[in-house]
């Protein structure tokens, strides 16, 4: 009886969820018993478990009722797991297993707070949210790849390390390697100069299980990278491992990409990852302000959703501008104060162009903008165009191919140009220095 109860429901509950949603969240569920008014229902995890009473408890049990003809509770057990440990303390305690070393991860660590739970999903993300999980949790087994693809700061690497606490909570022993492709090229340079390239083949051939790659476009031009890792993504696919890339650019729009290389990052489900609309901004907010402790009037948190509109990381400027402010001068937050942190930071973003980054460079570096977009190669004209790239590629929203045509340049030298000064600014304290000078005059509005 329950279980056509439970059928009849399912069927409503897809016609007013999204398909995608439908096959990640409510078709796993299975009916398990009923007793007192209370309908059972068995999931895979813990994670899915909440995530379904968050999202989707109140129509389950609103539909249920309605089938029924009375009101109807809604419990959720993880599969295997008996009565009596649901109903313990939400984190299950997990047994240390004897004489087992586990190294968690490989490469770059895994950002504490960059987890599934912690992601606010919208529309502009929900199905990039979706694949990721999906494969993470191996619900499809066909989907090995996914390539997520945004503009910076909008969470591709938040979804991408996700998948990796997620595979790591689930499957301890699982060797997951999160890297950037400029962490991948340099391990490959360094083995080969010291006669180490055997034991770096053996390291993401046989020694990984999920491979989280990062800023793909990186590799553009770099012939000899692109031909290792080619090979070595074309093991890992046949070998059924999980692969997550991420860039700011399509395979095909990476100029001087082999086409092997091209057709691997193709080969999967390629998601894309757009700017929030205003409900997705106010409630990144709101979980923001939870999540450290912030109590901000929701008047404020309108505004700021409406003023800042570009990415996360300008939300999360917001947030901690007005909270540090009030702290500092001991007052309130108020819309007052809340337009006096923002109004700088919206007036310059909207006032950067080229001219003005190619301008406020040439003073600095004491250079005319001739000789900014002069074909010479002297490195007194080379470094300063380089950086007023990466600044324009940061400030504006021009493609590459009107940056790279600002500066005389094809968009290739542009992509190589912001590559070099971000590799720069990571090796070179003074570079560093340097440019989040020039970053703060943009974002002061003094230029």
């Amino acid at each position: 009886m329950m279980k056509a109860i439970w059928k009849e429901v399912k069927s409503e509950v897809k016609k007013q969820v999204p398909n995608h949603s439908y096959r990640m969240w409510i078709e796993p569920l299975g009916a398990k018993n009923s007793y007192n008014g209370t309908l059972v229902l068995t999931c895979p995890n813990l994670f899915f478990k909440k995530r379904v009473q968050d999202h989707y408890a109140d129509l389950i049990r609103s539909l249920v009722a309605d089938a029924t003809g009375k009101p109807c509770e809604l419990t959720l057990e993880i599969s295997g797991r008996s009565a009596a440990s649901t109903c313990s303390p939400e984190l299950p305690v997990q047994l240390a297993l004897p004489n087992v070393a586990v190294r968690p991860h490989m490469g770059r660590l895994l950002r504490k707070h960059f987890t599934f739970d912690q992601f606010v999903v919208g529309k502009n993300n929900d199905f990039a949210y979706c694949a990721a999980l999906s494969l993470a949790s191996r619900q499809q087994q066909q989907q090995n790849t996914l390539f997520l693809l945004s503009k910076t700061g909008l969470g591709k690497s938040h979804l991408s390390q996700a998948a990796g606490h997620h595979i790591l909570a689930e499957h301890p022993t699982d060797r997951v390697y999160y890297i950037t492709a400029e962490d991948f090229t340099n391990e490959m340079i360094q083995a080969f100069r010291h006669g180490a390239v055997d034991e770096f083949k053996r390291k993401y051939r046989d020694g990984c299980d999920v491979l989280l790659l990062e800023d793909i476009h990186y590799l553009s031009g770099k012939e000899r990278t692109q031909v290792e890792l080619s090979l070595t993504l074309e093991f890992l696919i046949e070998a059924r491992k999980k692969i997550i890339f991420s860039s700011c650019y399509l395979p095909g729009d990476i100029p001087k990409l082999n086409d092997k290389l091209r057709s691997c990052l193709s080969s999967g489900l390629i998601s894309s990852i757009e700017p929030p609309d205003f409900r997705t901004r106010v409630r990144i907010l709101n979980k923001k302000c939870r999540v450290n402790g912030y109590r901000v009037p929701e008047d404020v948190i309108d505004y700021l959703a409406g003023e800042l509109t570009e990415d996360v990381r300008q939300l999360e400027s917001g947030v901690i501008g007005i909270t540090a402010r009030s702290s500092l001068m001991g007052a309130p937050i108020t819309l007052d104060l809340a337009e006096n942190v923002v109004k700088n930071i919206v007036r310059a973003r909207r006032n950067i162009t080229i001219d003005v980054i190619k301008r406020m460079v040439c003073i600095q570096f004491k250079i005319s903008v001739k000789d900014v977009v002069s074909r010479s190669r002297k490195q007194c004209f080379v470094r300063p165009r380089q950086i007023a790239m990466y600044l324009s590629r940061k400030y504006t929203d021009s493609p590459l191919q009107a940056i790279g045509k600002s500066f005389n340049r094809y968009h290739a030298t542009a992509l190589h140009s912001i590559a070099a000064v971000k590799r720069e600014m990571s090796e070179k304290p003074a570079t560093k220095r340097q440019v989040e000078y020039l970053c703060r005059k943009l974002e002061s509005g003094k230029f």
